[in-house]
């Protein structure tokens, strides 16, 4: 049998309820679990004096306990704080909804204290969370580097991390994805990689682990795109749509002119609708450039040449904003175009009587969620079928909606604005249209780059955007308080701006873990007005058009890629009114933070992903991932922009020696590019 399809419920200490909880995260097999990486690794370096503790880092600290614990609060929400002491200071520790612990911290006892310092002004260094040793424990610790993985919750860390060292019994076996002739000098083999990714000797090691299969991933992501190019591109074109008498009456009823570059988009989607093949092609474009009226329009041409229209958003909310804004232009314009919205919350009335329209032909457009890809959605003749918001979608689904006709025209939009460079290698497999322009009339947004000490008058922002009739976003980086970061949190920072607002303004709070039901509930209630402060998570990166919301705060700026940062300042400056961006700096380094300066000197989201190039660098192998563009598992396209140019040039080498990957040696690549590699970039 091969090993990498043994199932992990043959590992001790994997029961049926472990198992279950490992599937949910896509774990079935051995191959599986090996490439679970770790999203994080903690190193633990040898004790500093109080004195050099930096403040926003994480250190270490061996002290004595200088006072006793006190207790602050009640119940769950208990802080338990005390004073620790060296020779060269004082150190103050606090722990939150953790009152247990008073029972064993006794005055005078010496532990370490591993956790990010932080500096309180007048009230001297502080430590929260830090994770606690006594010093005899944290000697056998000392010099070590551990991983951390992403796990839910129920799934115990102690019995993941004895599953992965048992799998790793198999690394030996492990495949050489790449030939040898085509990795650089100095990377390991894959069997070493494997180890050393999981549980590095050193830095150095992990650094050249992380390498060798992030070129392992990029080149198999590359072949796999230029494969599925390779099929694409001799298709014929199935749904000719040479006429455009529709979009041309829309342009004649739009109340603005088109930009040039909105255009010359036009032109070229039409030219593809109307040509020799079908249409594969990525809309690129910056927040607020006008895609969606692209897209109406490209829509509007394939319902005037007798075909259907699909439009495939990442959310609910979205989906229905898309459906609100199409269906009102098409009755004001009184164009007979009849559309219509699919989504899982429909009821079941509702959605048998869609399903009837979109198969009899009755529906001319489909708007929807992932709701467009299930059984039974059958069209009756789909010629074109666009995806909003393409990162959040994989070629597999992609290319299951366009199952549902006879191969219609495909467009894909991103409003994540990426370096040419790059884009030609991540979008092998698509033609590119680019909006590099904004409509005219719109307020630039005013941003500021502020330290925490910044926050009150950032409230009294809010609060008099909202006696303006506006709304404010305030993002954090966590969902809730985590061991040994000190980054702002929703789920107490939403009961914390609540207090500094006051009962008159409402806030609500989102984030990922929140069920479906309930993160639409909340975006409807902030999209109606009814919340006038949002504190949420990056999950509003890709949200709904609210035009009232003119405040986006962002904390703990520095620990956010640029791309994401301007993603989340997308979501204000799109009514008529003045728009803020203000980003929170916690890293204590002011005007020396290249990269949030970037953000504050330009609105320009393709400079702002160029200069994210350059400013990257290696990236920060024991810091949080800064992108999550195609669902890469270890590289970042711009920290590792090095590695993907190099992938792309191995791939073309491959490539020109054995076009299908049909020699014994490309075995394993084969396998990975086909099965491993569909999985992990949602291909």
């Amino acid at each position: 049998m091969d090993w990498e399809q043994i199932p992990v419920r043959k590992l001790d200490g994997i029961g049926p309820q472990t198992a279950l909880a490992l599937e949910k995260l896509g774990i079935g097999r051995l191959g599986d679990l090996l490439r679970y990486y770790p999203a994080d690794y903690e190193r633990y370096g040898a004790p500093v004096p109080v004195r050099e503790a930096v403040p926003g880092q994480v250190c270490v600290i061996r002290a004595s306990i200088d006072t006793a614990p006190s207790t602050y609060g009640f119940g769950k929400n208990a802080i338990l704080s005390f004073r620790v002491r060296d020779r060269s200071g004082t150190l103050r520790v606090s722990y939150f909804h953790a009152p247990y612990l008073k029972s064993s911290i006794h005055k005078y006892d010496e532990r370490v204290f591993r956790g990010r310092v932080r500096d309180g002004g007048k009230y001297g260094l502080s430590m929260d969370q830090p994770e606690m040793f006594a010093p005899a424990d944290y000697e056998a610790l000392q010099g070590s580097i551990r991983p951390v993985y992403s796990l839910p919750a129920g799934l115990s860390r102690k019995r993941f991390r004895s599953a992965m060292e048992q799998a790793l019994r198999y690394a030996d076996h492990w495949p050489e994805v790449l030939p040898p002739e085509h990795l650089p000098a100095g990377m390991p083999e894959g069997a070493e990689a494997i180890r050393q990714i999981h549980f590095p000797d050193s830095v150095r090691a992990l650094e050249q682990a992380r390498s060798r299969l992030v070129l392992e991933e990029f080149t198999a992501f590359i072949l796999r795109v230029r494969l599925m190019r390779q099929e694409e591109k001799n298709a014929e074109n199935p749904c000719p749509m040479p006429d455009g008498t529709l979009p041309e009456e829309a342009l004649a009823k739009l109340p603005y002119a088109l930009t040039g570059a909105q255009k010359r988009a036009l032109e070229e989607i039409s030219a593809d609708l109307a040509g020799n093949k079908r249409m594969n092609r990525l809309l690129q474009g910056d927040v607020g450039s006008g895609k969606t009226a692209v897209a109406l329009l490209a829509l509007l041409r394939a319902v005037g040449n007798g075909y259907q229209g699909a439009l495939m958003a990442p959310t609910e909310v979205l989906a229905e904003q898309h459906f609100a804004k199409i269906s009102a232009l098409l009755e004001e314009w009184e164009m007979p175009v009849k559309a219509v919205l699919l989504t899982s919350s429909l009821k079941a009335a509702e959605k048998r009587e869609t399903l009837r329209r979109i198969a009899a032909g009755e529906a001319d457009l489909v708007i929807g969620t992932h709701a467009l890809i299930q059984e039974g959605v059958n069209f009756s003749c789909l010629g074109l079928v666009i995806t909003d918001e393409q990162h959040r979608f994989g070629v597999r689904q992609r290319n299951v909606l366009a199952g549902k006709g006879e191969a219609p025209h495909m467009l894909v939009m991103s409003a994540t604005p990426i370096p040419r460079t790059l884009a030609i290698i991540l979008y092998g497999d698509l033609d590119i249209s680019v909006l590099d322009e904004l409509p005219g009339g719109r307020i630039p947004i005013k941003n500021a780059v502020v330290p925490p000490s910044y926050r009150e008058n950032a409230y009294r922002l809010i609060k008099r955007e909202a006696a303006a009739g506006h709304q404010s976003y305030i993002i954090c980086p966590l969902v809730e308080e985590s061991e040994g970061l000190d980054a702002e949190n929703v789920e107490d920072y939403s009961a914390q701006v609540q207090e500094a607002l006051g009962p008159e303004i409402r806030v609500g709070k989102l984030h990922g873990r929140m069920k479906s039901e309930e993160k639409n509930r909340v975006m409807r209630e902030f999209a109606a007005g009814h919340i006038q402060v949002l504190v949420a998570t990056t999950v509003v990166e890709v949200g709904v058009d609210v035009p009232t919301a003119t405040v986006m705060m962002v904390e703990n700026a520095e620990r956010f890629g640029l791309a994401q940062l301007h993603q989340l300042r997308g979501r204000v400056g799109r009514g008529n009114a003045q728009s803020y961006a203000i980003f929170v700096d916690g890293s204590g380094r002011g005007e020396k933070n290249k990269r949030l300066e970037v953000m504050r000197s330009t609105n320009d989201g393709f400079r702002i992903a160029e200069e994210d190039l350059k400013l990257r660098g290696p990236g920060d192998l024991f810091g949080v991932r800064q992108s999550g563009e195609m669902h890469f598992a270890l590289g970042d396209i711009y920290s590792d922009h090095a590695l993907l140019l190099q992938a792309a040039a191995i791939a073309s080498r491959i490539q020109e020696e054995d076009p299908a990957l049909d020699a014994p040696k490309h075995s394993a690549l084969r396998k990975y590019v086909l099965e491993y590699g569909a999985e992990g970039y949602g291909l």
